[in-house]
């Protein structure tokens, strides 16, 4: 708690870099962007930290988490957790390995006495996750506006006023890479024939590589392998005072 009131952090996490697994991300540079909050109010881009974003759970009174999460639900529904729940749903049914990673950050939060007290998650159910370089779906990019208005409404019972910008900030004065900001990033992919969105056909589709017939027999053979023999001549080991001052080296 701080004299401004409880201490609150608003997390966007995920990878941009697949498509609707960046949802979270997006929308807490969409809330940074049109949105002006009080001084005891952090946004944060988590992206995919996970453990790297510890100190900064410690620190907070109030969570607020924006992800995509496997909730089992039609693509593009919009749903909140709240309290416990939270890092059940970030574990139980993962879609990306930085979920594990965040909730092994809330259960390292709690070891250490200082998991915040309140805690939201506020998810979407993804369309499509396996499109390297893509951006949000619509269906999950239309959510992103219904997303923060709960987040804002959370915040409200506990006194917290958001305040929307006259005009949204520039992509310059971003919470994220300008490179990366959602108007560059949809505007400048390249096209599918430079930027294979599922692996590189080159190497894929055309024979270039090809995976064991049988990892697991492969792998077998590997690891049963018998150690090299090799003859100690073939490890020399030089004298600790060869050629040091004051010998006969």
């Amino acid at each position: 708690m701080t004299a401004s009131g409880p201490r609150v952090l608003v997390l966007g996490i995920g990878n941009l870099l697949w498509a609707d697994e960046g949802f979270g991300v997006r929308a807490v540079e969409h809330m940074h962007r049109h949105y002006a909050l009080p001084a005891n109010v952090r946004l944060i881009d988590g992206g995919t930290q996970g453990i790297y974003l510890v100190q900064e759970i410690r620190e907070a009174d109030i969570l607020v988490v924006f992800d995509a999460v496997d909730y089992a639900l039609p693509p593009g529904t919009l749903k909140r957790v709240e309290g416990a729940e939270v890092p059940k749903f970030l574990g139980a049914k993962k879609i990306s390995l930085h979920q594990t990673g965040f909730q092994e950050v809330l259960a390292m939060a709690e070891m250490m006495g200082d998991s915040p007290a309140h805690q939201l998650l506020i998810g979407v159910q993804p369309v499509e996750l396996e499109d390297f370089g893509g951006s949000l779906r619509p269906e999950v990019k239309a959510q992103v506006e219904p997303a923060i208005a709960l987040a804002l409404e959370y915040l409200a019972g506990f006194g917290i006023a958001a305040n929307p910008r006259p005009v949204p900030l520039p992509a310059e004065q971003g919470i994220g890479s300008l490179e990366m900001m959602l108007e560059r990033y949809e505007t400048e992919r390249p096209d599918e024939a430079a930027a294979f969105r599922g692996g590189d056909a080159r190497v894929l589709g055309a024979g270039g590589w090809t995976g064991p017939a049988d990892f697991e027999v492969e792998m077998q053979a590997l690891v049963g392998r018998p150690p090299v023999a090799r003859s100690p001549a073939a490890y020399p080991v030089a004298h600790p005072l060869a050629g040091a001052p004051g010998t006969d080296a």
